[in-house]
Parts: C-alpha cells; structure tokens; sequence
C-alpha cells in the first residue's frame, strides 16, 4: 500500500445520496460507518481490506464482510472523488435492517444469515461519490470509527474539509 492511503478518515457522499465514513486503519485494515442508505446505521471495525496504489492519488479498497457483500472502491484523493461497487446479496437488499448494528457484535448471526441466504441474485450498485471530507490520522486509532452513527452530533456526517 502507498503510505498516503494510511490513516485516511474520509466521508463521502455518493450521487444517491447515501453517505458513507472509511477510516484506513493500517495498511491492511479499515473501520467504517454508513451514515445513510439501505444499510444504514451500520458500522464495522476491524474489516479486513485489500488495497492498491492505481498512480499517486488514486488508490483501490476492496474487501468481502461476513455477510456476504464484497465491495470494490477507487479512492481519488487528488480530486476528492470515488467509484463504488457494492456488490449486495439478495437477503441483504430484500432486508438490509437486519445488517444495520455494530457488525462486530454479531458476526456470528450475519454469518449465519449469509449462509442462510438467499445469496443470488446479486444486487450490484455501482456510482460515483464526492468526498467531502479527509483527514490524516494516525494508523491503529481507536476512536476515529468508535460508536454507531446514530450516537454522533448532529451534522456529523455533513462535515466538509
């Protein structure tokens, strides 16, 4: 991974609407939050995540939650934008308030809603994002991606820098 991608705390905004928080934590590893949408509420520590450098502002995020959805981001910090592909399982687009919890205390019932199902077909979203926030923080803190989004200040999320 290209060190400038380390310790990222980004918020961005897709063109739905849907708002959502990423905290590189280390150069295999990120913390997340959705601040709106579908899935949101939702937020995931300690998300195991493959990155790479694409050229010097632009990097790819991707990884696969115990759910069962795999995402894939370009990140252009250069132009404050971002490509997404969510890649949905069918349980979870039919009911995504069953994901909206702090993941990492329920690994076991999302993997066993996965695994339950239906996993097919597949819902892919696909769209671009403006981010509106960055920030540099230090690799492995703790209290970047620390409680759940209802638990912020209000306007949180709508925060530009």
């Amino acid at each position: 991974m290209n060190d400038a991608l380390l310790g990222k705390h980004l918020i961005y905004l897709y063109d739905s609407g849907w708002r959502y928080e990423l905290y590189v934590k280390n150069a295999t590893t990120i913390d997340y939050r959705i601040h709106s949408g579908p899935v949101g509420g939702r937020w995931v520590k300690d998300q195991a995540v493959h990155t790479a450098r694409l050229d010097s502002g632009a990097h790819t995020l991707s990884w696969t939650e115990p759910t069962g959805t795999s995402v894939a981001l370009v990140v252009d910090l250069e132009h404050r934008r971002l490509h997404g592909a969510i890649f949905f399982p069918r349980w979870v687009w039919d009911d995504p308030a069953k994901t909206a919890c702090f993941q990492n205390d329920h690994l076991d019932r999302m993997t066993a809603l996965r695994d339950l199902g239906p996993t097919y077909p597949v819902e892919v979203v696909d769209e671009s994002a403006r981010i509106t926030f960055i920030d540099q923080r230090d690799t492995d803190d703790e209290t970047v991606i620390d409680r759940a989004p209802d638990e912020l200040p209000d306007g949180y999320a709508d925060r530009t820098r």
